[in-house]
């Protein structure tokens, strides 16, 4: 479990940092203007509307990568395993504590009478 953690906290970093770098690689609304009169976005890898067009859609993907991971890692670690409620719907823990103390008192070699535990008392609020 640890293993899949870290390779999630790693997915999640590369994805912060390449979304962080695609910010600051995409012009502003105010770059259009300068496009308009020859700046050389036309000479560009992908074209004139092209580097915009890849360039939002990477930024989008990697988005989606950084918030699936957040979620993924806010889910692994609110997990927390619950014990198991019994039978009867209430954790049973008095009778360990009292099985420990009527050995202890055998041991002992006196004939203590223990008081009855919770879980060996009738119930008096159920439903008839």
């Amino acid at each position: 479990m640890l293993y899949l953690k870290t390779l999630i906290i790693v997915v999640q970093l590369l994805s912060a940092l390449g979304v962080i770098g695609l910010v600051l690689l995409q012009h502003g609304k105010g770059a259009d203007m300068g496009a308009a009169f020859g700046s050389g976005a036309s000479g560009s890898l992908f074209g004139a509307t092209g580097s915009a067009n890849f360039l939002s859609r990477t930024t989008a993907v990697l988005a989606a990568v950084f918030f699936i991971t957040t979620l993924t890692l806010t889910y692994l670690g609110a997990y927390r395993a619950k014990p198991s409620a019994g039978v009867l719907g209430a954790a049973v823990a008095a009778p360990v504590a009292a099985s420990a103390a009527s050995a202890a008192s055998a041991a002992a070699g006196g004939s203590a009478v223990l008081p009855a535990s919770a879980a060996s008392v009738p119930a008096t609020d159920v439903p008839k």
